[in-house]
């Protein structure tokens, strides 16, 4: 795979946007723009945790890493009503299987860590996670898709539990989405100065344009990229040693089979040996039983004889 230029990256690129939102001076404006205008409404103060990895509790069990999320910090919230809005700009195209069960992953993983021990149900913070990718997820071509928890049997029953996921499809067109939405989203697609239509992309064009001109970003590209390259590698000799490991395999199994069939073919051999041999024995007994009876004949017609010359004699 080669590397893009960092001039070259957008929003939809993994380490823009999380360099974007990991910015002290830029973070949290870009973030609050990014949710007015996906959600249509003004937001509060939020906390910006960019670059989260969450490890397994033990080495067999799952890590992940969320790109970015957000929580809001109102004191005017009650409980249950804060949110944490999880945001995941995704240039990986998954099968529907994998991305619905990798979003469950994330939803599971945020609600271990926004519970506090001693803290009641209810006090849970609402989770919202969002994709932004440029491949149709559903298949529906809608530029928005939201995913909530229902009641199969009564689809109208409410039932909020604070879970919410949303595939943001930079290509969809089916659906009514907001003007100023279908502009992020190509603009998150071609990051460029022309896709910058209105106030709020030229203020995140003047973010992306002040960080891709930053020396450390620069620095901090190439070592992520040396990183990403160097996983990549590890995954490419992980999966060639499971396909090795899958060929021994095979080979071993056919093997194996051809071992069965060679004792199946010494079986049927040894089997049709012991058939000749019986055909053999019984014909020799055969033979065997004849000659008895020929002599046995003989003898009985030898003793005839010799009787009726003795009874001639007397």
């Amino acid at each position: 795979m080669a590397q893009k230029k960092l001039q070259e990256l957008n929003l939809l690129d993994d380490f823009l946007f999380g360099t974007l939102l990991s910015s002290e001076d830029f973070g949290e404006p870009f973030g609050r723009i990014l949710l007015e205008i996906i959600f249509q409404k003004k937001f509060g103060r939020l906390k910006v945790i960019p670059q989260k990895v969450y490890y397994g509790k033990d080495t067999n069990l799952h890590e992940t890493r969320l790109d970015v999320y957000l929580e809001e910090m109102s004191d005017e919230l009650l409980p249950g009503q804060a949110s944490i809005y999880d945001m995941e700009p995704d240039n990986y195209p998954e099968t529907l299987r994998e991305l619905a069960r990798r979003t469950r992953f994330y939803h599971s993983v945020i609600d271990s860590k926004s519970l506090k021990s001693g803290l009641k149900y209810e006090a849970l913070k609402n989770v919202i996670v969002i994709f932004i990718m440029p491949e149709d997820p559903l298949g529906e071509n809608r530029m928005v898709y939201t995913i909530c928890s229902m009641c199969e049997e009564s689809p109208k029953l409410p039932y909020d539990d604070g879970a919410r996921t949303l595939y943001l499809y930079t290509m969809g067109t089916v659906g009514d989405p907001p003007k100023a939405l279908r502009q992020l989203l190509r603009y998150m697609e071609q990051s460029t100065d022309e896709n910058a239509v209105n106030d709020s992309l030229k203020r995140i064009h003047h973010m992306v344009e002040t960080v891709k001109r930053d020396g450390e970003v620069a620095l901090s590209y190439m070592k992520s990229w040396d990183r990403e390259e160097r996983i990549r590698k590890e995954e490419r000799q992980k999966v060639e040693q499971e396909r090795q490991k899958a060929e021994q395999e095979r080979q071993k199994a056919e093997q194996e089979r051809q071992k069965v069939e060679q004792e199946k073919q010494r079986i049927l051999l040894e089997n049709q040996r012991l058939q000749e041999e019986i055909a053999r024995y019984e014909k020799q007994e055969k033979q065997l039983i004849l000659s008895e009876n020929q002599r046995l004949r003989e003898e009985i017609a030898r003793y005839k004889k010799e009787l009726a010359e003795l009874s001639g004699r007397s």
